[in-house]
């Protein structure tokens, strides 16, 4: 999938320096591209916004 079009997006809460925060993009309808923001040329994952969802959840429920 190419992704050298994809409108990246940071969290708002995360820091102005740079620190440790991933990105999101839309890519293809019902996917979501996510990448760590300081290895932008790096491995992306690719999810359905259900399988986002669920990951987001799970890691909140841990902590």
């Amino acid at each position: 999938m190419d992704l050298n079009n994809a409108a990246w997006r940071k969290s708002s809460r995360s820091a102005s320096n740079g620190g440790d925060c991933i990105e999101l993009a839309d890519v293809a309808g019902a996917v979501v591209a996510v990448r760590d923001s300081k290895d932008p040329d790096g491995p992306v994952l690719l999810l359905t916004r259900a399988a986002l969802r669920t990951a987001v959840q799970s890691a909140a429920n841990t902590h």
